[in-house]
């Protein structure tokens, strides 16, 4: 049969059934139903849209945790100031896999003086009142010993005072320490903090490595993480809007720090990373490992995949 035959042959369009179908109909309800589910969706299981933590919100809602941990950063004894490599040269600080300190490996670059760049500088930065300036001043003249005594006299004295109020301390030798926390905390909830360390002196200010480890060392942070259940502990994930990456992904990584030896570990970072490295070697290498590339031919697990081609095969 020659080609124009066979389309001479060929039923027409004509020939075939038909029925109405409205276009428009569909689409307004095809839209209408997902509108519906995103919007439930998203009701359910959507995160919540917070606003970000500042040094001047931290300081307004958490005035005495704040001055508390000024304190510690001024002392020398929060946790960054204690936190090593990069930040710093902390004897003994780093976490380790057996006897390689990855954290010293690594080295300080990112100098971090929490004194200095916490409290002092941007003291010294902004105008102060006299009473300030003589505090700067007698800080500065001090020796090192002597600004422990104050910073840890001062410390003892909040952990004592009914919710640790710097208003009802008890009297005692702290020297400029009260006059130094007070006028930072005074410039926080201003706002003026958060541009003093921001500023890094380039055109755009985008490093927010001291806010974050200042917020980090007190324990406003950690209780707001806490209350959204972030915390290692709740197992809790948030995906905020603007974030990335989204956290979802990290789930595997987050579960070894439920479990031991690593939720009690202080190496826990470190092994973990190594941990995730050698498993991650591991799946990119599945089709190299024998006995393993072979678990789906053994198993059969392709034919339920593809089980409506085998249904149809003998």
């Amino acid at each position: 049969m020659s080609p124009r035959e066979r389309r001479a042959a060929e039923p027409g369009s004509d020939t075939f059934p038909t029925r109405p179908y409205d276009l428009l109909k569909e689409f307004t309800i095809a839209l209408v139903v997902v509108a519906v589910l995103t919007a439930g969706l998203a009701a359910l299981f959507s995160s919540p849209d917070e606003k970000p933590i500042t040094l001047a919100s931290w300081a307004a809602a958490a005035p005495n945790d704040f001055t508390a941990t000024a304190v510690a950063e001024l002392g020398g004894t929060s946790t960054t100031a204690q936190y090593g490599p990069p930040y710093n040269h902390t004897p003994g600080a780093g976490q380790k896999i057996g006897p390689v300190g990855l954290q010293r490996a690594g080295g300080v670059r990112i100098p971090v003086d929490t004194a200095e760049d916490f409290v002092l500088r941007p003291l010294r930065q902004a105008p102060e009142p006299p009473d300030v300036t003589a505090a700067l001043a007698a800080w500065t003249a001090a020796p090192a010993d002597r600004q422990q005594a104050w910073t840890s006299a001062y410390t003892d004295a909040l952990g004592k005072a009914p919710d640790g109020d710097p208003a009802q301390v008890a009297p005692g030798d702290y020297g400029p320490v009260p006059e130094l926390t007070g006028r930072l905390l005074t410039l926080a909830q201003a706002g003026g903090l958060d541009g003093q360390l921001l500023a890094q002196g380039g055109f755009y200010q985008t490093d927010y490595t001291h806010p974050t480890l200042f917020l980090a060392d007190g324990s406003y942070l950690a209780d707001q993480a806490t209350a959204q259940h972030l915390a290692g502990d709740q197992w809790g994930m948030m995906n905020e809007t603007g974030n990335y990456p989204g956290q979802a992904w990290l789930w595997l990584y987050t579960f070894w720090y439920q479990i031991d030896p690593f939720k009690t570990s202080t190496n826990a970072d470190a092994l973990i990373w190594a941990l995730m490295a050698v498993l991650s070697l591991a799946l990119v290498l599945v089709p190299f490992i024998p006995g393993v590339r072979s678990i789906p031919r053994w198993t059969r697990v392709y034919r339920l995949i593809w089980r409506d081609h085998y249904r149809g095969q003998p």
